[in-house]
């Protein structure tokens, strides 16, 4: 199977082969956004609960960080299929470019960063509760470089543009 480049196909694709591509992106959104809008949701009650005061100022800096970090993550990862929703039915634009899938990409990935951010400030959140903050500094670090690699190593680098 021939190995596709945005700059190779963009002359050669057609509005069908645009247009499957940008569905496969949303495809593949089902399963990141109920996640971080989950994440957002815990991050959302969980100053409303009795003990939160009691939480330490870098606490609650890890926790306003992992709260904003969640927020834009879920507003990024939302955003191409707003523009699905938006594009076509409303407008009658119809997605006939690469640029319409690439922009959707850059979101998806920039959303994809924000929420490996909130995850890690909430497993530093919550392991400090629970254990010792050098604890809850070395099991940040691990899920964020579990993380980092699952998600964005082993794509970039880790499969083999060979085959």
């Amino acid at each position: 199977m021939e190995e596709r480049t945005p700059e190779a196909s963009r002359p050669d694709s057609d509005e069908a082969d645009v247009d499957d591509q940008f569905r496969a992106l949303l495809e593949g959104l089902r399963t990141t956004i109920p996640g971080a809008l989950v994440l957002f949701s815990f991050l959302l009650i969980l100053p409303l609960e009795a003990t939160f005061g009691d939480i330490t100022d870098l606490d609650t800096i890890v926790f306003y960080v992992a709260f904003i970090s969640a927020g834009i993550a879920s507003t990024l990862l939302i955003a191409p299929s707003v523009h699905q929703r938006v594009r076509a039915p409303i407008s009658g634009i119809r997605r006939t470019t690469w640029n319409h899938v690439m922009i959707a990409a850059k979101l998806t990935i920039a959303g994809t960063a924000f929420l490996l951010i909130s995850v890690s400030a909430v497993v530093y959140l919550v392991t400090s509760l629970v254990f010792t903050p050098p604890f809850a500094v070395a099991a940040t670090i691990v899920v964020a470089g579990v993380t980092t690699w699952a998600w964005f190593y082993l794509p970039l680098f880790g499969f083999s543009r060979d085959s």
